[in-house]
């Protein structure tokens, strides 16, 4: 399935085509894929957040930027649900998923391989949440810096693997 949805994705530019090969070289080859502690190399999934205010970013505790919620997969747990847990502990708001396509399965919006920390590798499969129209209110572990953005102003602020997301997003909806 996770496979699948990675082959039916159509990319954005030329990072998330090679995010893409990338992503199918090494899913391919992990027994457990989506397992933190199985391999270094995992999927994680991630949440593009989502609302009438815009999307909503976080501030990164240990990396220091700007990036969407999201985080590792627990044992059981689809990437998608992983994205929707993460974005609603980080954020503290209430999400849904967007996107659903008819197999009842989320369309996937973006996927980046990026290096991860404790030299890990993340196979990121990053998903359009649909946020309530709150302010974030995460709770004291998560970063504080959790905010809305307006679309130029997020696109101003994020680290450079994430662009390529939220353009795609930003299209998909048709936000201005």
């Amino acid at each position: 399935m996770i496979r699948d949805s990675v082959l039916a994705h159509e990319a954005v530019d030329d990072r998330e085509r090679a995010s893409l090969r990338r992503f199918l070289e090494l899913f391919d080859q992990l027994a457990d894929p989506c397992s933190e502690d199985a391999d270094p190399v995992h999927v994680t999934g991630s949440a593009i957040v989502v609302g009438r205010r815009g999307v909503v970013l976080h501030l990164h505790k240990r990396l220091q930027l700007w990036l969407q919620p999201g985080g590792h997969i627990d044992l059981g747990e689809t990437p998608w649900a992983a994205a929707k847990r993460e974005a609603e502990e980080e954020t503290g708001l209430a999400v849904e998923l967007g996107l659903i396509q008819a197999s009842g399965v989320p369309r996937l919006v973006h996927v980046d391989v990026h290096a991860g920390p404790r030299g890990h590798t993340h196979l990121d499969l990053r998903y359009l949440l649909l946020g309530a129209d709150a302010e974030p209110s995460p709770p004291p572990e998560e970063s504080q810096q959790v905010r809305w953005f307006e679309w130029q102003a997020a696109l101003a602020i994020a680290d450079p693997g994430l662009v390529g997301a939220l353009v795609a997003t930003r299209a998909m909806i048709g936000a201005e």
